[in-house]
């Protein structure tokens, strides 16, 4: 993987766990979504999401893999592909 491919997961990496976060604002603490409970959720596993919120890439992601994360945290798939500047 080169350094463009690692730059443009860190960055989709770090919508998706501000995603998560702004899903679990207002939520209470059972409603709340964990790394964990996400990766249940998307059926990846916990490694998968836990990889990509802490920008550690290993591998590339599917865009299917993609899509489910976004269904869970109830965003369209193309948020996680918004300019960051949003999230900062």
């Amino acid at each position: 993987m080169n350094d463009e491919e690692k730059a443009f997961y860190r960055a989709i990496g770090k919508r998706i766990k501000y995603q998560r976060q702004l899903y679990n604002l207002n939520r209470s603490r059972r409603d709340k979504i964990t790394q964990e409970r996400l990766a249940e959720l998307a059926n990846v596993s916990t490694s998968t999401i836990g990889n990509l919120e802490s920008e550690k890439i290993v591998q590339g992601v599917s865009p299917y893999t993609l899509w489910k994360i976004s269904k869970v945290l109830d965003i369209s798939i193309e948020q996680l592909f918004e300019d960051g500047k949003k999230q900062e």
